[in-house]
């Protein structure tokens, strides 16, 4: 079994702290994950007019939903630490793109030596931003959710992503709606490493994942589902990421020895031996 990479998407759940964001990283780092993922915008760009100046109320009080986004959304000062940050922690980092202005800010970024970026499931029917995103990246992701198979084959075609995600894009994503046959379909049909990204409550439905083929598996990641903020609920506490990345890489260790015939091995030697004289 292929070693599974595991992302610890903390998205926009740091609501705009850098102590709290650097507190995830932690997490993720502890559990044992491969990456993290944020998520940059450009609000400006990516806040529908009609919607720019409608009044929200947030844990800072009062404000339109642009100002809200800008207060939730991290720039060059707050990457460059996160940069060190996860550097210096030895964990990957990297960022879904929601607009061209957010691919030419994340291309300035590497980890391992390549510019990793993703295209979230909502956009991946932007075809701008797709082929931009594949033009100024080593290594492009995308997501599925929301979407169906003519448009998921225009955007793969557009893009060329060295991996696809399966996902249901609902929070949290009920259990009998995740589809988790689709993982097979992906790895049947696209020339592409295949991976799962889950939004579910649980993590047994993401072991699944893993089982049907999935080489990559992303959840969000929070301190605490109760804080305030959209994705929150359904997102992945401490203990429980702790427990998501040993129980994956519990099933690489029981998939070890691959397929084929069964023959005895380690301990039950021992047993044979003592039971059978052999």
């Amino acid at each position: 079994m292929k070693r599974t990479k595991i992302i610890g998407e903390i998205g926009i759940n740091h609501n705009g702290d850098l102590n709290i964001a650097k507190k995830l990283i932690d997490v993720a780092f502890i559990a044992g994950c491969d990456y993290v993922k944020f998520q940059k915008r450009n609000p400006d760009v990516c806040v529908p007019e009609d919607q720019k100046s409608k009044i929200k109320d947030t844990p800072w009080g009062e404000m339109t939903y642009l100002e809200y986004k800008y207060k939730t959304e991290f720039g060059q000062k707050e990457y460059d630490e996160i940069d060190q940050y996860c550097k210096n922690k030895g964990i990957g980092w990297f960022a879904s793109v929601w607009d061209t202005d957010s691919v030419d800010f994340m291309k300035q970024y590497k980890t391992s030596g390549k510019v990793i970026m993703k295209i979230p499931s909502a956009l991946i029917t932007d075809d701008k931003l797709v082929k931009y995103a594949r033009e100024n990246s080593d290594y492009l992701m995308i997501s599925t959710g929301m979407s169906t198979e003519d448009e998921i084959k225009k955007s793969f075609t557009l893009c060329k992503p060295d991996l696809v995600f399966h996902t249901n894009s609902s929070y949290p994503s009920a259990i009998n709606e995740l589809n988790l046959g689709y993982i097979k379909y992906l790895i049947e049909n696209y020339d592409a490493e295949i991976g799962y990204s889950g939004h579910e409550f649980g993590l047994t439905t993401t072991y699944g994942a893993v089982v049907l083929g999935a080489t990559w598996v992303e959840r969000h990641i929070t301190l605490d589902r109760t804080m305030w903020g959209s994705d929150q609920m359904a997102s992945v506490e401490p203990t429980g990421l702790i427990k998501l990345v040993k129980g994956i890489r519990d099933l690489a260790l029981a998939c070890s020895t691959g397929f084929g015939p069964r023959t005895v091995i380690g301990s039950e030697l021992i047993k044979r031996k003592s039971l059978r004289g052999e």
